[in-house]
């Protein structure tokens, strides 16, 4: 009785070793995909700063890219529907998510996300599916605004999402601009305008 108990506590401690080296390597490529994007990040690399033997790491990702998409698909996480009662209130609380995860650090991944995803389908499939978790919130409210009357049921959702994130992503990544509240603010009620 006493030989099992200490192999299942053993293999426990195996397990969580096991578990807390994966996620340092984990936590060191994210780390170093914000630094450097898709391109800079290699086994050694991320072998140096997470202080796990490369021979660890190729023994969880079998590859670099494996080890790649992973790391990326942290960037998955849906936005919060917001219900302020208002399509108005609702596209604005959404607008000011986007900006916030807009100026956090790890947003400069996404460039090299999409440009890597040009060329590598399993990135084009979870860039698409960021996409979809950005997108999905807005058309809800988008519908229920429908529902309620509040917008024409004949309004393509696509395009006046289009017009809110549009700008978001432009201010970001080209024009290099300020983003805020105010912002954001300003383009809801420019979306709104153009689509009634």
């Amino acid at each position: 009785m006493k030989r099992k108990s200490a192999g299942k506590r053993a293999l426990k401690e195996i397990d969580g070793r096991v578990e807390k080296s994966k996620q340092a390597v984990l936590a060191a490529t994210f780390e170093l995909l914000v630094k450097l994007g898709l391109s800079g990040v290699s086994v050694d690399a991320v072998s140096r700063r997470s202080g796990v033997a490369k021979t660890t790491i190729y023994r969880h990702w079998p590859s670099r890219e494996a080890l790649l998409m992973e790391a990326c698909a942290q960037f998955k996480s849906s936005l919060p529907v917001p219900n302020t009662g208002s399509l108005k209130g609702d596209l604005e609380a959404l607008a000011n998510e986007v900006v916030a995860r807009l100026q956090h650090s790890s947003s400069t991944v996404m460039p090299s996300i999409i440009d890597v995803a040009e060329r590598n389908e399993e990135l084009a499939a979870l860039q698409a599916e960021i996409h979809a978790q950005t997108r999905e919130p807005l058309v809800t409210v988008i519908g229920r605004a429908q529902q309620r009357r509040e917008l024409a049921h004949n309004q393509d959702p696509r395009e006046l999402i289009a017009c809110i994130l549009g700008p978001l992503l432009y201010r970001r990544f080209f024009s290099r601009e300020p983003l805020d509240q105010a912002l954001a603010k300003r383009i809801v009620e420019r979306a709104l305008g153009k689509s009634k």
